[in-house]
């Protein structure tokens, strides 16, 4: 028997009992087992389903609210990378924050600038500007892109290294395994650039990524960039 006090305690309280769900599944199985084998319990049958999805939709609803807070993180930190990138005065300094400050805040490994011109890599202009910025020949952006295939070019690509990525990351080839390759459109009358962002998670910039933030970057950075050419 119930001792007294307990039992005057779930009169008062019944709620108290029907909001345990491990209290009540225990209270359906003795009933279940009371009723004996040949009788199937329908209720509790339904009922045993409906957690099954309330679990499901919990499941669904944690997954929702991680991804909000992934992509408000994202947001927040492209929005730095920006503020950043609009800070130097000059072209030399724009290019070098690429490669530290801005790197460091989108927490990539590797920053290239790929610009195609019919100048001299060795130019001494270019050259002071460091590891950041590659120059190659008229119709390279769109090769690397497409990596020789016959496929539409994209505003922006994510993907595993190529072999011709060598090109590009030069001595850190060896340890880039990822990249998001984002097109640019300098204006008319001018060559196409290239900006891209290598990792060395092979996981890290994958065809299956949302590409709306980098995107929004790309369209910031190709403006600035149309300033600077000017």
């Amino acid at each position: 028997m119930i001792e007294q006090d307990m039992r005057d305690r779930i009169i008062a309280e019944p709620e108290v009992i029907l909001e345990d769900r491990d209290v009540m599944a225990a209270l359906i199985g003795a009933n279940e087992r009371a009723m004996g084998s040949n009788i199937v319990d329908l209720r509790g049958i339904a009922m045993e389903r409906l957690e099954h999805r309330l679990d499901r939709l919990e499941d669904t609803h944690r997954t929702v609210i991680a991804a909000a807070y992934e992509n408000l993180a994202g947001t927040n930190q492209v929005h730095r990378a920006i503020l950043q990138m609009l800070d130097p005065l000059s072209f030399e300094d724009f290019v070098k924050t690429l490669a530290t400050d801005v790197a460091a805040t989108l927490r990539v490994d590797s920053i290239r600038l790929v610009l195609e011109s019919v100048q001299s890599a060795e130019d001494p202009a270019l050259r002071k500007l460091g590891d950041v910025l590659f120059v190659a020949e008229p119709g390279f952006i769109g090769e690397y892109l497409t990596g020789g295939r016959n496929i539409p070019l994209r505003a922006v690509i994510l993907r595993q290294t190529i072999p011709t990525s060598d090109l590009i990351y030069g001595d850190r080839s060896g340890w880039i395994r990822s990249e998001a390759l984002m097109k640019l459109d300098f204006g008319k009358g001018r060559l196409p650039g290239l900006l891209v962002m290598g990792a060395e998670d092979p996981h890290q910039f994958k065809p299956t990524h949302g590409t709306d933030l980098l995107a929004h970057f790309a369209g910031v950075f190709e403006r600035t960039m149309r300033r600077w050419l000017s």
